[in-house]
This record gives C-alpha cells, structure tokens and sequence, in this order.
C-alpha cells in the first residue's frame, strides 16, 4: 500500500503520519508505520533525478523507511513522495532540508526522532547537489563558487554532523555523498574542456571531507 498523502501545510503540527504533534504529546511518540527491524534511511534531494530514483527503489524493499529530504514542499512534491510504492513494513515521509540552511539538518533530526519516534538512522545519502554555473576559471564569479560550495560541500558536511548521534545508534551505519567524475585531480587533463570550474571544484572539496570522514570514523561505511 502506498503513503497516504497528507494536506497538512508544512508549517503545521501536523504529521503526515501520526496526526497532531502538541506539548501533551508522549515520547517516545506512537507511530504505528514503526516496526522492529526496519532499516532507516535519509536521502537529500528526493523529489528528481537520481534522488527520486533512489528513493522509489529503496521504498519498494520490505522493512525500510525512507525520509525523502526536499528544499521546499510544493502539492506536487508532497504527492509524487507519498504515492511511490512500498514494501511490505515500509514507507516514505517527506521532509525539509535546504541544503543551504544548516539548521534545516537539525530540525530533520528532530522530526526524526521526537515526531516519527526513531532513535536512529542506518544510511544516510546526501544527494543534493547544484551545477548552474558554466565557465572558465578566469571568468567563474566568485558568487557562483560561494553558492556550489555552499550546497556540493557545506550541505553534507552539514548533514553528517546533524545526523553523527543517529548514526551512532545505528548497527551498520553508513554515510554516502555523491561526487562526480570532474572532481577527480587525477582525470582533470582528460576533462581540461570542461567549463565547470565551480562545481569541479566544490566536489573536489566534498571528496576530501568524505575521505577525512572516512579515516576518522573507521567504524563506520564512508563513501561517495
């Protein structure tokens, strides 16, 4: 069966799983989509491209829940993530992040926890990206570089150090961030044509973070 969509507006207290939210709630909440065993996922930029992708085929797996991140809440996001098919035990909640807002990954967190009732998240894939801006080095404006590192390096170094003390909890916890081919130092002769200093260049960056991420939490799966 699909999620139910919801009419709530997103400034509500409204769940669109469990209902009302109010200081006379108990916590941990009642949610009755919780069950035991079920594998818990975050995924940035859900509602297009490879981030809607991922999050349909993750939500037909049996036991997994999907909180499907997007920027903003339109009726049209909200209906294509609360109408994909599910697994047997499983669903998708939307959920706001903006990647260019920090605080949106701690608000995320606490959704997670004090609406939806988990005390912790097994993977989290931190898809949001941006490339909007193409051109030589000498002509990028610095205003175009501030805003891809904000989103491609900032946003998931955001995100992980929101979501670390769910990861934590977690008993395989795993931290994706997708790169791409450009970022890579060592095929950048092959790809010299290209015009996309910025977006290069703050992937690059991304790659790094994950790589420090990697080596400094060794007990966890790191990648990208």
């Amino acid at each position: 069966m699909a999620f139910t969509p919801y009419s709530a507006p997103p400034t509500s207290n409204t769940s669109p799983v469990i209902g009302e939210v109010n200081d006379d709630t108990r916590w941990p909440i009642y949610n009755p989509r919780r069950k035991p065993g079920q594998t818990v996922y975050v995924v940035t930029g859900a509602n297009r491209g490879l981030g809607l992708a991922l999050t349909t085929t993750l939500a037909l797996r049996p036991s997994t829940v999907v909180f499907a991140c997007v920027r903003s809440f339109t009726p049209d996001t909200t209906e294509i993530l609360t109408s994909l098919p599910v697994g047997y035990d499983s669903y998708v909640a939307p959920i706001l992040i903006d990647a260019t807002v920090p605080l949106h990954a701690k608000l995320a967190v606490e959704t997670i926890t004090h609406t939806h009732g988990y005390d912790h998240v097994d993977v989290v894939i931190a898809n949001s990206g941006i490339s909007d801006y193409y051109g030589l080095a000498a002509e990028t404006p610095l205003e175009a570089l501030r805003t891809h590192f904000e989103v491609n390096t900032i946003g998931p170094l955001a995100l992980f150090q929101a979501f670390l003390p769910l990861l934590i909890k977690s008993s395989n916890p795993k931290f994706v961030a997708m790169s791409t081919g450009v970022a890579s130092m060592g095929e950048m002769e092959a790809m010299q044509s290209m015009p996309v200093t910025a977006y290069g260049a703050s992937k690059a960056a991304l790659n790094y973070i994950v790589r420090k991420i990697h080596f400094e939490n060794p007990e966890y799966a790191v990648g990208y």
